[in-house]
């Protein structure tokens, strides 16, 4: 089964030339060229990770993108793509768990994906391990839900 990545920029050469390098390593990817198109994806579907540029209509648009992702019951791996990477930590506050400074290669982008979908898991994997019982939490019920609809 293909991993499903949202991947969100408005500068449509970045967006689509993204979209295929993550295609051709089997990915599915959607795509939103605004932070508005981005938060009605993420409610309409399931996204392992969420890639968003972090300066779209405005400068903060792609904050408000992870802070919606990571609301999400699913829970999905978040990742800040930017060409102005911030002299501080403020991203990793917002929610973001990685951050990809363009112009990025090919294969530094895949294994910062990999690296970052891996880590996640193990993350998501810890926490229900650690809930009472080894049971998930009813955000975990609601996912499992939605993964139904979905299907």
């Amino acid at each position: 089964m293909k991993r499903r990545i949202l991947l969100v920029d408005d500068d449509v050469t970045v967006l689509l030339t993204l979209k295929a390098v993550l295609e051709l390593n089997q990915f599915d990817v959607q795509t939103a060229g605004s932070a508005a198109e981005a938060l009605q994806k993420l409610s309409s579907g399931i996204y392992e990770m969420v890639i968003t540029d972090s300066r779209m209509e405005t400068d903060d648009a792609g904050f408000h993108v992870i802070r919606a992702a990571r609301a999400q019951t699913y829970n999905p791996a978040t990742a800040l793509l930017t060409a102005y990477p911030p002299r501080n930590l403020d991203w990793k506050h917002d929610g973001a768990q990685s951050l990809l400074v363009k112009p990025i290669g090919t294969q530094d982008l895949l294994r910062q994906i990999e690296a970052l979908l891996v880590q996640h898991e193990d993350d998501k994997q810890s926490a229900i391990n650690a809930a009472p019982n080894g049971h998930s939490t009813q955000a975990e019920a609601r996912y499992s839900q939605k993964q139904q609809k979905a299907s």
